[in-house]
């Protein structure tokens, strides 16, 4: 086989082993017993969307049948799809998902180059 082959091969389990450990890394982080780091990690766990949660509002107000309540239901739908795009509601568990669909994805390559 080729060196450069053999190289390429080498540096991806090398990747696939450490995804492979920060999976699991993330996976156990929340399990931790110390009270102070379960509630933040809870929390990351359960991020909030504002974006999403103000856009709702503003629908409701933009639906509802009195003048006022339409006309400040437009800004928060558009406050909202901004916060949406810019505010990263992903979570913990969103990313070791991630992490191990890569995993899965290096170890699908390698398994094509042997």
């Amino acid at each position: 086989m080729d060196e450069g082959f053999k190289r390429r091969i080498h540096k991806i389990k090398k990747i696939n082993d450490s995804i492979k450990r920060r999976a699991e890394l993330y996976s156990t982080l929340g399990t931790l017993d110390d009270r102070g780091t379960a509630r933040a990690l809870g929390s990351l766990q359960r991020a909030p969307a504002p974006g999403k949660k103000i856009q709702k509002i503003g629908f409701i107000l933009f639906l509802s049948p009195e003048p006022f309540t339409t006309v400040a239901g437009i800004p928060m739908i558009i406050a909202g799809k901004y916060l949406d795009k810019v505010y990263n509601g992903a979570t913990i568990s969103d990313i070791g998902h991630e992490t191990k669909n890569f995993a899965r994805n290096v170890s699908d390559i390698k398994d094509k180059m042997r």
